[in-house]
């Protein structure tokens, strides 16, 4: 399990490696351009029921923790997803226990986190 640490709080965000790579190059985009936008994931469940928003801005912390030591190979189809939705006035959101963000077998070695 992947952590993304926000801001100062010690309390890490656990996401999958692999779906962690994707929202990193989406969040490394838009910051570069200068974007904010909400990042909103619903609680797994087998965690307190809920959800969870935060803004990303640029002049917030961000730290990117995987648990494998090899890059994640990158699903194009899921970033132009998840890039949509964080272009959005909703921003980028997702449900931990849903399967559907997850990143499919059909993946591409030529991009890597």
């Amino acid at each position: 399990m992947a952590h993304l640490f926000y801001g100062g709080g010690a309390t890490p965000i656990e996401l999958p490696d692999r779906l962690l790579a994707h929202v990193k190059i989406v969040i490394a985009a838009k910051l570069r351009r200068g974007e904010s936008f909400t990042l909103t994931w619903r609680h797994p469940h087998d965690a307190v029921d809920g959800r969870t928003t935060v803004w990303i801005q640029p002049s917030i912390a961000l730290r990117f923790v995987f648990a494998g030591t090899e890059p994640e190979l990158l699903d194009p189809d899921l970033l132009r997803a998840l890039a949509t939705q964080a272009a959005s006035t909703g921003g980028l959101s997702f449900d931990l226990d849903d399967v559907e963000h997850q990143p499919t077998e059909r993946r591409t070695a030529a991009a890597v986190a």
